[in-house]
C-alpha cells in the first residue's frame, strides 16, 4: 500500500515519512496538529482492511490497547479509519492507529548481527517486557505477538512494548504463522498452543517472552527451519536447547528460568508475568530461583529422531491452481504386517511416538494448505464472490436526526445500527455526528452501517465569571457547561475575595477542556493582613492578649531606659502601632526597665540647661551654689556621674559657681 506523505488523517494527523514496514502495516512519522506533538501512525494493508470482521476486531482491540497506561507500553493515542483507493479502483476504509512516537531502536535491530547482549542487559530488557505484560494481563489483554520487533529500547534505555491489541486482531483474522508472506517470521516466537491453533491465554505471552530471552542470551532463537510450519512443528514437539549450550557464560539458574518459560504444557510454565519477573529479580540478587532443574524437561519430552526431524519441515504451499487432494493413509489387509515407512529392515511395528508425529505433520500440512487456499481466494482470486457484489458509497448523514439518517441509509441499501455517542464540536447533541464506515466509503450493499450521535462538544470552555461567586453559584455555572464540580478542602488567602467565596479554579476560567472534565474550586480564606494594635503603656501580658486578638504573636522583647514609662510597661512595638502585618507574624516589643541614664556633657554647661535636662528625665534636681573663679551659673559637679544609670525620679545634686568673690584679686582686675 502506498500512501501520500503530505495528507491528513481524520483532519488532524499529518502523515509524514515512512519509518517502518511489516507484513501487516506501514508505520509513518506523523504530527498531531491539534496537540502539536510528533506521533507514529500505523496503517493496515488495504487487502486486510477489506475484511469487515478484521476491521471490527481491530477496532475493539485497539480501543483496549488505548486504555493501557504503563511506562513499559507504547501508548495508543487514537484510532480511526481513512478511505483509501485500492488497486481495483474501489475505496476501502483502512484502519489506522496513532501511537506514541518513541525515539530509539527495536530489540530486533539490537540482535541483527546475531551477537548476544550482556546477561544483565538481557535480564533488564526481559523484566521490562514482563512488567508490561503484568499490567496488560491484569486488564485481560493478551499480546499474542511478543517478539524482538515489537520491543523498543528508547534512547534513555527504557523498554517499550508495542502493538498491544493489534496482535490479537491479526490472529482472529486468520493471520497465523501459515499466511502467505504475512507473519512467517513470527513463527519463531509462537507458543505450542498458537502453533496448534488452540485458544491462547496469558501464559502464551510468557512462552514468547522466554523465546525472546533465549535469543537475547544466545543471539539466535531456539528453533530454526526452512518454513514457518517447520519452526512451528519444533515448538510443538522438540525440546529447546539450554541457552548455556550455545553461550557457555549463561549461568545455570538462568537456564532454568528460560526452560520453565518454554515448557510445552502451559500448566508447567510460570503462572503469570509477575512470577517470572520475580525469578529474574531473585537471579539478579543472587538468590535461589524457583524454576526447576533443566533435566526435568528432558523427562517430559524426548528429542525427535533424524527421520522425524527430516520430515518436520515441509515447505509452505503457494496459492494453489488445482483442487487440493487430501492425502490418504495406506490401508493394510487384515492380519498382515504393517508397511514400513522408510526402511525395509525396520521392525514390524512403528513406534507410537513416530505415529503421533506423522499424524501431526499431516495435520499441519493440511492446515497450511487450507489457509493458503482461503487467503488466495479471499485476497487474490478474481473469481471471489465479493467482486460480483454491488458496492455503493455510504451517504453523508452527518447533522441529520437519527430518523433521517436511518431513512437515507436504508434507501441506499444498508442495514442501520445505533452505536455509541461521540463528541463533536459543531454538531448538536443527539444529531448524527458520523457513521462507521465513514461517509463516501464504498461498502457492499446489505452490510450494516453504524451511526454515532453527537454527545456535544469534545471541548468546552471553563466559565470565566467564577471568581467571587459562592460555591453553589459556581457549581451551577460549571455543570451547565458540561463539566463536573469539586470543592477543594485547601483554602487560599485573598485580599480581594471575601472569605468563603471562589478565589480560583483548576482548570482556570476561560481554559478549553474536554467535556466532563472535573473543575476543582478553591475558596478564599479572606485576607491575611491585620493592623498592629497600640500596646504602648501596657504590660507584657496585656500586650500579648491584644496581639493574639489580631492573630499576631509576641516576638523579641527588648528592655530599654525610659524617662517616663514605668518599669515593665511597653514603650513601643515593631511594626509600630497602626502599621500592617500578616496574620501569624511576630511583633517585637520594647519594655521600660524603670531607669534613666545621666547624659554626658552636663558638667561645664550652664545651670539652666543642665537643670532642664535632668528634669526631663524625671529626676529631682538640688542646686548648690559656691564661690568659684568660674563664670557664674557654670555647673561645676554633679552627685551622680555622667553616663550613670539611676532609677526614675532619683535625686541629683548639682554644684553651680556663683562666680569670683568681690574682694578677690580677679575682681580687682
Amino acid at each position: 500500500m502506498t500512501e501520500p506523505t503530505a495528507r491528513r488523517l481524520g483532519g488532524r494527523y499529518e502523515v509524514r515519512s515512512p519509518i517502518g514496514r511489516g507484513g501487516m502495516a506501514e508505520v509513518h512519522l506523523g504530527f498531531d496538529t491539534r496537540l502539536s506533538r510528533v506521533v507514529a501512525i500505523k496503517m493496515l494493508r488495504t487487502d486486510l482492511a477489506r475484511d469487515a470482521v478484521f476491521q471490527a476486531r481491530f477496532r475493539r482491540e485497539a480501543q483496549s490497547a488505548a486504555s493501557l497506561n504503563h511506562p513499559n507500553i507504547v501508548a495508543v493515542y487514537d484510532t480511526g479509519e481513512e478511505a483509501v483507493l485500492g488497486a481495483d479502483g474501489r475505496t476501502v476504509p483502512v484502519p489506522y492507529i496513532v501511537m506514541e512516537y518513541v525515539e530509539g531502536h527495536t530489540v530486533k535491530d539490537l540482535l541483527a548481527d546475531g551477537t548476544p547482549v550482556p546477561i544483565d542487559e538481557a535480564v533488564e530488557i526481559t523484566s521490562g517486557v514482563l512488567s508490561a505484560l503484568e499490567y496488560a494481563h491484569s486488564a485481560h489483554l493478551v499480546h499474542r505477538d511478543i517478539k524482538p520487533g515489537n520491543v523498543m529500547l528508547t534512547t534513555q534505555g527504557k523498554v517499550k512494548v508495542m502493538d498491544f491489541g493489534i496482535a490479537r486482531a491479526l490472529t482472529d483474522s486468520q493471520a497465523t504463522m501459515t499466511q502467505t508472506n504475512a507473519v512467517v517470521g513470527t513463527a519463531q516466537y509462537l507458543s505450542p498452543e498458537q502453533a496448534r491453533g488452540e485458544q491462547v491465554d496469558t501464559r502464551s505471552d510468557l512462552y514468547s517472552t522466554g523465546v525472546l530471552l533465549f535469543e537475547l542470551l544466545t543471539g539466535r532463537p531456539p528453533f530454526k527451519g526452512d518454513s514457518a510450519v517447520a519452526v512451528a512443528y519444533q515448538h510443538v514437539q522438540q525440546l529447546p536447547p539450554t541457552p548455556s549450550s550455545i553461550a557457555p557464560d549463561v549461568p545455570e539458574p538462568l537456564d532454568r528460568i528460560v526452560m520453565k518459560a518454554l515448557a510445552k504444557d502451559r500448566e508447567d510454565r510460570y503462572p503469570n508475568a509477575s512470577a517470572m519477573k520475580a525469578d529474574l529479580i531473585r537471579l539478579s540478587q543472587g538468590a535461589q530461583v524457583n524454576a526447576p532443574a533443566t533435566a526435568v524437561w528432558a523427562q517430559t519430552l524426548q528429542p525427535p529422531t533424524d527421520a522425524t526431524r527430516t520430515m518436520a519441515a515441509p515447505p509452505l504451499p503457494s496459492a494453489p491452481t488445482v483442487p487440493v487432494q487430501r492425502p490418504t493413509r495406506p490401508t493394510r489387509p487384515p492380519q498382515e504386517a504393517p508397511v514400513a515407512l522408510a526402511d525395509t529392515n525396520q521392525e514390524d511395528q512403528d513406534p507410537p511416538s513416530m505415529t503421533k508425529r506423522i499424524v501431526l505433520i499431516v495435520v499441519l500440512v493440511l492446515a497450511a494448505v487450507a489457509l493458503a487456499v482461503g487467503t488466495w481466494y479471499a485476497f487474490g482470486s478474481d473469481a471471489g464472490q465479493s467482486h460480483s457484489n454491488e458496492f455503493v458509497a455510504v451517504p453523508d448523514v452527518s447533522g441529520k436526526t437519527q430518523a433521517e439518517a436511518k431513512t437515507a441509509l436504508e434507501t441506499a441499501g444498508f442495514k442501520v445500527e445505533l452505536s455509541d455517542a461521540v463528541p463533536h464540536d459543531t454538531i448538536p447533541v443527539d444529531m448524527v455526528a458520523q457513521t462507521d464506515p465513514a461517509a463516501g466509503v464504498e461498502v457492499e450493499k446489505g452490510k450494516t452501517v453504524k451511526i454515532h450521535l453527537s454527545s456535544g462538544p469534545s471541548s468546552v470552555t471553563v466559565p470565566t465569571n467564577l471568581v467571587g461567586l459562592t460555591p453553589d453559584e459556581a457549581k451551577a455555572a460549571v455543570e451547565a457547561a458540561g463539566l463536573t464540580w469539586e470543592v477543594s478542602t485547601d483554602k487560599v488567602v485573598s485580599d480581594s475575595v471575601e472569605e468563603g467565596k471562589i478565589v480560583k479554579t483548576n482548570p482556570s476560567p476561560g481554559q478549553k477542556v474536554k467535556a466532563g472534565t472535573k473543575v476543582v474550586a478553591y475558596l478564599s480564606s479572606g485576607t491575611d493582613k491585620v493592623t498592629v494594635p497600640d500596646v504602648a503603656g501596657m504590660t507584657q501580658e496585656q500586650a500579648r492578649k491584644a496581639l493574639e486578638t489580631e492573630n499576631l504573636t509576641v516576638g523579641n522583647v527588648i528592655t530599654q531606659n525610659h524617662p517616663s514609662a514605668p518599669a515593665g510597661k511597653i514603650i513601643e512595638s515593631h511594626p509600630a502601632a497602626g502599621e500592617s502585618a500578616k496574620k501569624g507574624d511576630q511583633v517585637e516589643i520594647v519594655v521600660s526597665d524603670g531607669h534613666v541614664t545621666i547624659p554626658t556633657g552636663l558638667v561645664g554647661a550652664q545651670r539652666a540647661q543642665v537643670e532642664q535636662a535632668l528634669k526631663d528625665l524625671g529626676l529631682t534636681v538640688t542646686i548648690t551654689e559656691v564661690d568659684n573663679p568660674a563664670a557664674a551659673g557654670t555647673v561645676l559637679a554633679m552627685s551622680t556621674a555622667e553616663g550613670s544609670v539611676v532609677a526614675q525620679r532619683a535625686s541629683v545634686s548639682v554644684t553651680v559657681s556663683k562666680g569670683p568673690r568681690a574682694n578677690s584679686p580677679q575682681s580687682a582686675h
